[in-house]
Formats: C-alpha cells, sequence, structure tokens
C-alpha cells in the first residue's frame, strides 16, 4: 500500500518531543509513518505507539515499521489512545504527537472525495466507515448546512451556499466533488470567486462535519495530557486556525496557575500550573520549507510540557 504524506514541521517536530531512548512515545496520527520511523529509530529500549484510524494508513504505517522491535501498530481515532495504550498496559508515556488534519495521501486519492480539484464521489471519511459528506450534503436542511459550513469553515456566503446545494438535490443528488464545487462557484458573488477557489472553506466544513474532527481533537488533547509522565512532552501541529485556537486555549488552560482574583493580596487558591510551554509562539515553517512543500503555509506547531 503506497500512502504518501510528506510530514510538515519534520525536524522541528521530532526535535521538540526530546524522545529518550527508553521512553514510551504515541504517534495519535500515524498517516504514512515518517513521524514513526523518526521516533522509534530514537528508542533503544522504549516503545512507540503508532495509531490512525484510516485502514490505508494501518497497512502503509504497519508495512513501514515492521523492521522495528520498539513498534506497536493500532488502528482506532487517537482520542482512544488512553484506552488503546491501556490494553497495551501503558498507564504513561514520554511523549504524545499530534498531526492534526487531512493527510497528504487523502487529499491526492481522488476516489477518497477530499480535493475540489478532482471530480470522485463525496466522500471525505478518514476512517472509511460512517456517514459520508453524500449524506449530509443530500441528507440536511439548509438551515443545518449553513450552520456546518459558517461554524467549520468560516463562510462569509455559508447561507447562499447552503441553499443554493438544496435547490440543486431538488433536481438530482449531488454525487461527486467537482458537481458539489460547480454548486458552491455559481452560489457565491463574483468577487469572492477572485479570492481564490470559493469551494475551499465548504470542503473544509463538510470534510470536519464529516470526521467530528474538532470534538475528537478536544478528546485527544485531553487523553494527550492525562497520559504524560512529569516532563512528558505533547506536540500538536494544526493546519487551520480552528484547530489551533482549540489547542492554544487548552496548552493555556494547563499552564495556568493561581486563578484568584487580581485584587487578592496573597493566593488562597493554592493552583499551581500542570504544564509550561516550550515556546510562548507556534512554530512555523521556515521559507525553506515553504518553497519545498506549499501545504506547510499554514502549519502550526505547539508543544508543551507536563509539570506535575
Amino acid at each position: 500500500m503506497e500512502f504518501h504524506h510528506k510530514p510538515v514541521l519534520f525536524d522541528e517536530t521530532i526535535e521538540s518531543l526530546d524522545i529518550h531512548p527508553d521512553g514510551i512515545y504515541i504517534d495519535g496520527t500515524a498517516g504514512g509513518g515518517g513521524h514513526s520511523e523518526a521516533i522509534v529509530r530514537k528508542l533503544t529500549t522504549g516503545t512507540l505507539i503508532s495509531i490512525d484510524q484510516d485502514p490505508d494508513a494501518i497497512e502503509a504505517v504497519t508495512q513501514r515499521l515492521t523492521p522495528y522491535d520498539a513498534s506497536i501498530v493500532q488502528q482506532g481515532n487517537f482520542s482512544q489512545m488512553k484506552e488503546i495504550a491501556g490494553k497495551l498496559g501503558i498507564s504513561q508515556v514520554d511523549g504524545v504527537l499530534l498531526d492534526i488534519g487531512v493527510s497528504s495521501h487523502q487529499l491526492d486519492t481522488p476516489e477518497r472525495g477530499f480535493s475540489f480539484h478532482q471530480d470522485a464521489p463525496l466522500d471525505m471519511r478518514m476512517s472509511q466507515s460512517g456517514p459520508s459528506a453524500y449524506d449530509l450534503v443530500n441528507g440536511l436542511t439548509w438551515q443545518e448546512l449553513a450552520q456546518i459550513i459558517s461554524r467549520y469553515g468560516e463562510e462569509k456566503c455559508a447561507k447562499r451556499i447552503a441553499q443554493a446545494i438544496v435547490r440543486q438535490r431538488e433536481e438530482s443528488p449531488i454525487e461527486s466533488t467537482l458537481q458539489l464545487a460547480d454548486v458552491i462557484r455559481e452560489a457565491v458573488p463574483a468577487a469572492v470567486r477572485r479570492e481564490g477557489h470559493p469551494a475551499r472553506k465548504t470542503f473544509q466544513a463538510l470534510r470536519i462535519a464529516v470526521n467530528g474532527e474538532l470534538d475528537r481533537l478536544s478528546e485527544g488533547l485531553d487523553a494527550a495530557f492525562s497520559l504524560l509522565k512529569p516532563g512528558g512532552r505533547l506536540a500538536v501541529i494544526t493546519f487551520h486556525s480552528l484547530e489551533d485556537r482549540l489547542v492554544k486555549q487548552r496548552m493555556a488552560s494547563w499552564c495556568k496557575g493561581c486563578t484568584c482574583p487580581p485584587d487578592f493580596p496573597v493566593c488562597v487558591c493554592g493552583k499551581t500550573p500542570d504544564a509550561k510551554l516550550l515556546s510562548r509562539k507556534p512554530i512555523e515553517a521556515s521559507e525553506r520549507e515553504l518553497n519545498e512543500n506549499p501545504r506547510s503555509r499554514s502549519a502550526k506547531l505547539r508543544v508543551c510540557i507536563r509539570i506535575k
């Protein structure tokens, strides 16, 4: 199984995990195994658990990591990592990596239905199971569609697009990616079409809704942090503002100490931070990486270290 995925911020991510040869690590979004192989090659007596929900990814990463005794590959969503680790007898880890979002392989495989550049069935399921984008596009009311497109795509023309989708499907179901892209293009004003492909935000929104991505991210962050040993590190790569905002706020909550009102002369709550940030600002791609891999432009890496 060929599973092409070029990890972004690759060196920065591996370095930020500060990998110990005898440590236990989780790659919660294994993809093609690029990050996983870099981690496992640094281990001697340690263990790496590589998790992915995509059957294609599981097949690819299993083949790639077969030579490494320290590797364990498990299929599932990263939000389930605590249960997966528990079944393996692991209750604490030294580091967790999450590379959030759709992979290069998923984008570049037309039949997966993630891209508005190639014609394919409307799918967008990372796990290849459950309701698809076709089900949402052809089954929800225009109000429900508008809410998804506005919330997850931050699309200003959400209402117009949703109503256009419903009008079109009254004639016949919208079955393919290019059909949907054409409906979106016709629905938005000409000025919007000049700003870039008008389907980008709607496709992002549908993908997030189909896969429950923000809910899984929230659950996964809490699961990851609960597994970290003191000194353990959580590294998260995000690709759009909704993801990054969630990661930033969650890490900030772990790093927050005293919650007493500002006018209290001394602290009475006794709360101390549970974590500290590796760097205050997110790590972003270098100019060299931007030139080599345009998809890295929106990537942000945030890392926190558990204190207690």
